[in-house]
């Protein structure tokens, strides 16, 4: 006797952590974690699979930053260009890098 025939339930794809990457901009490198799911179909927007350098997002988080922009700020903001969700950490990172000189700036007579 036969046992009956299950209907095939696709394979429903879901997240399956992080890979680490190190991304060279202007002003350094800058550590990331890059989604992965299960089938290997993401495709990144932003850092496309491949890609090493970042492409003036830095001067962009900067310029955010600069006009007063929070770290969500920001991220809202490059939601809303790009289509893409950015990190709170990552653009922290950034704006670290130029924190001394906005201090600096902040505080001139």
């Amino acid at each position: 006797m036969e046992a009956p025939a299950q209907a095939e339930e696709p394979l429903r794809n879901s997240r399956n952590g992080y890979s680490a990457k190190t991304v060279r901009g202007d002003l350094g490198q800058l550590p990331i974690q890059v989604p992965r799911d299960r089938q290997s179909t993401f495709e990144p927007v932003l850092v496309p699979k491949g890609q090493r350098r970042l492409a003036g997002l830095e001067e962009k988080v900067i310029a955010l930053y600069a006009r007063g922009c929070s770290t969500r700020d920001i991220q809202a903001h490059l939601q809303d260009l790009y289509g893409v969700e950015i990190s709170a950490t990552l653009i922290s990172q950034v704006t670290d890098v130029v924190i001394e000189e906005v201090r600096q700036w902040q505080a001139r007579p």
